[in-house]
């Protein structure tokens, strides 16, 4: 089994042994065949991100590996940004401007960032004490990631990229290394891996490069879902995640899921599971990570943003 099949595998078997929720099985063929499928991005949006392939691939490495580097901190955004902000784009956009004005910061820069520098890279307001706990954690993570690439790739983004050798197994398990990376939970005693931040950076390097060149992985169509706060969110209001009575109320009234929680495990199981459902009744048409994606925008817009999505401080997700 490649590491892929073991992360469904993995996720089927929490999902059909879950407590807390059941995947309604018998709405995903009619669900899935009413998703916009052509809506699926084919590459990632200018405005929030430094994306040059042609002018300059080393900074569009280096700001697709930073950015998944510190992709996570939903838990810390409504304290952070406010409850109706995408503390995605806020980062996002943030990093992109840093990038653009000031050029990609080396490896060796990275690797001796403080939590006030990861602030100032990400946007964050050092003054909000929230804000400079999830610094903290940004900085760790960036840290990280520095010393990876001065280490073993000459402080070169792309060498990192180019030694996974066009597959994105390799370049997860090249990734998951570093402990931030390394999104492995316990569920009754069964490892379950999701490593949602390494899968997310192998897709967002194919849509950096447009599938070409350091974005092309002969094995990306085998990428799961990035299993998050999101996604299950939505498939919670459209029906195909069914949660207990005590479960929706602890998220309806924006009570915290704790990280590693056998709740928090079998949200995310069930939506990598409710997906590749999905993805089966449509014959293959589509990938996960387009599937990924619909759904991910489908949350972000209209009116999903009504109600609350489960609230877990986790450096994951």
């Amino acid at each position: 089994m490649t590491l892929f099949d073991r992360i469904r595998a993995a996720a089927a078997e929490v999902a059909e042994g879950a407590r807390h929720l059941r995947v309604r099985h018998d709405r995903i063929a009619v669900y899935a065949a009413s998703l916009p499928l052509a809506s699926a991005p084919t590459g990632l949006d200018p405005a929030l991100h430094h994306v040059e392939p042609e002018r300059d691939p080393e900074g569009t490495a280096a700001f697709v590996l930073t950015l998944d580097s510190v992709n996570f901190g939903s838990g810390w955004f409504p304290a952070v940004f406010g409850p109706q902000a995408s503390g995605y784009a806020e980062v996002a956009g943030a990093l992109a401007g840093r990038f653009r004005s000031a050029g990609a910061p080396t490896a060796a820069a990275l690797a001796r960032l403080d939590g006030a520098g990861a602030a100032a890279l990400t946007g964050l307001d050092p003054c909000n004490p929230d804000a400079r706990e999830l610094a903290g954690y940004f900085a760790r993570a960036l840290n990280d990631l520095g010393r990876l690439v001065e280490s073993e790739h000459g402080g070169r983004f792309l060498g990192l990229v180019e030694a996974a050798g066009g597959s994105a197994e390799a370049l997860v398990q090249a990734l998951r290394r570093m402990p931030l990376f390394e999104d492995v939970a316990d569920w009754r005693g069964r490892r379950v891996p999701f490593l949602k931040r390494a899968q997310i950076a192998v897709a967002d390097l194919a849509l950096a490069f447009g599938g070409r060149g350091p974005g092309w992985f002969a094995d990306a169509g085998a990428l799961t879902i990035f299993a998050d706060n999101l996604v299950p969110h939505v498939l919670r209001h459209d029906g195909v995640l069914d949660y207990t009575p005590d479960l929706a109320a602890r998220i309806d009234r924006g009570a915290p899921i704790p990280a590693g929680s056998e709740e928090e495990v079998e949200i995310r199981a069930a939506a990598i599971h409710a997906v590749e459902a999905m993805r089966a009744a449509l014959g293959g048409a589509v990938t996960s990570v387009q599937l990924d994606h619909i759904l991910w925008n489908r949350g972000e817009s209209g009116g999903y943003r009504r109600w609350p999505r489960h609230v877990t401080r986790t450096v994951f997700y």
